[in-house]
């Protein structure tokens, strides 16, 4: 499950190092000696599902260099635990997490760039190198995609809705017909949740950041409290308590998915992390894009993606860049890591291998086509907090332009 909440931002929160980056084989007795005079010891930050994936692979690594490799689950608050720990001196050589908490790994210093060859760049989802760019500097080495789709119970409602209005007329059909409780699970419960509902805002006209003229989102282009957010929160509020009442903020991330493996609602707006409990439900489903409203722009869901990075204290840099950038870019690897926790990988040819087994990779990717990289600057954080209550205002019957108009002045005030 993947919540944002102002608490997974905090959560969320230079020059290259030696001359172990590279990622040719005469790096390798270079690494090694670092390695040594560091103790012999490489230690990697990851959640407890990748932690367990990435030991055996740890192992070989450690093996083929000479050296200890210490794979350590911290199972939460990963994110803060490393800047904190980076502060102190005492953090890992290798962290495993999102893109979005590069721009705040970067001011606070914890995390160095790495270089891949162009061949490398080349291997893996344009999207996801994207990603993992910032401020024109490659920061990490991405493994996985992930999106929100529209995960449908085929067995409620065979068609895909091809915009939000159908979906809310099948939804109360059902729900009219006894079939379901909910004519749409997408978590927002008392706080709102901005990562679930962007699709519709984005479809409404809606935009977080403008982009500067090389393509990176631009911080003095605040979109929230324009016309535009407007406009696209008088769109939701009429899916909302006191309108269709396809918006709820009953429904957050602790049972938007329960709520649909259970029948009581024929759509979820979810992501990878909701198919398992689908399947293990006996389900029948389907994913498809998240439908826009009608006549309005593409739902575009954020894309975000999944990546390792040098810790820029570290104690062995040199043999962590190493790891990074010619073990992580290993198919076998990414392949583990799918199975794991599968989400799409980032590099083609683990992609391409494992898409025969997950007849889903491919509809998850169509999902995220028109998707938007979730912004990994540091006035990201101020969002997430003061939108989700926003949202949740207007949901439960608030005035949208009132409501997302001081939202953006907060916003504003933050950043500044």
């Amino acid at each position: 499950m993947r919540i944002r909440t102002a608490g997974v931002v905090a959560v969320l929160g230079l020059a290259l190092a030696a001359s172990g980056c590279g990622g040719s084989d005469s790096d390798k007795p270079a690494a090694k000696e670092s390695a040594k005079a560091a103790g012999g010891k490489l230690v990697i930050w990851a959640d407890d599902k990748r932690a367990a994936a990435l030991k055996p692979f740890a192992d070989e690594f450690g093996k083929e260099n000479g050296v200890t490799v210490e794979v350590q689950a911290v199972s939460k608050d990963l994110q803060t635990n490393f800047v904190t720990a980076s502060q102190q001196g005492s953090g890992p050589d290798v962290v495993v997490g999102a893109h979005d908490w590069i721009g705040n790994m970067v001011q606070n210093g914890a995390i160095d760039p790495v270089q891949l060859a162009a061949e490398q760049k080349s291997a893996f989802n344009e999207t996801a190198i994207k990603a993992v760019t910032f401020n024109g500097q490659l920061y990490g080495v991405p493994y996985a995609t992930e999106n929100v789709a529209l995960l449908r119970n085929t067995a409620l409602a065979p068609e895909a809705p091809k915009t939000i209005e159908e979906l809310v007329q099948t939804g109360k059909k059902l729900k009219a017909q006894k079939k379901v409780q909910e004519i749409l699970c997408l978590q927002a419960g008392q706080n709102g949740d901005a990562y679930h509902v962007y699709p519709l805002y984005a479809s409404g006209g809606g935009y977080l950041f403008g982009t500067t003229a090389n393509g990176d989102y631009d911080p003095k282009d605040l979109g929230v409290g324009k016309p535009e957010s407007i406009a696209a929160f008088q769109k939701i509020a009429k899916l909302g308590e006191k309108g269709d009442g396809a918006l709820k903020r009953s429904i957050t991330g602790e049972n938007s998915i329960a709520t649909f493996t259970g029948k009581k609602c024929a759509f979820l707006v979810s992501g990878p992390w909701a198919v398992a409990d689908a399947k293990k439900a006996n389900i029948a489903y389907d994913i498809s894009p998240v439908p826009g409203f009608a006549g309005g722009k593409e739902a575009a869901p954020f894309v975000g993606v999944q990546a390792f990075y040098v810790a820029a204290k570290g104690k062995n840099k040199a043999l962590a860049q190493e790891f990074v950038t010619n073990y992580v870019t290993k198919p076998e690897l990414a392949v583990a890591l799918y199975r794991a926790e599968p989400r799409p990988p980032a590099l083609t040819a683990a992609f391409d291998q494992v898409k025969s087994e997950d007849p889903d990779l491919a509809k998850w990717l169509e999902a995220g086509k028109n998707g938007q990289v979730l912004p990994a600057i540091p006035a990201m954080a101020a969002i997430w907090d003061p939108f989700g209550k926003a949202e949740a205002a207007v949901i439960g019957g608030a005035d949208p332009a009132k409501t997302i108009t001081a939202a953006g002045k907060t916003i504003a005030g933050q950043i500044k």
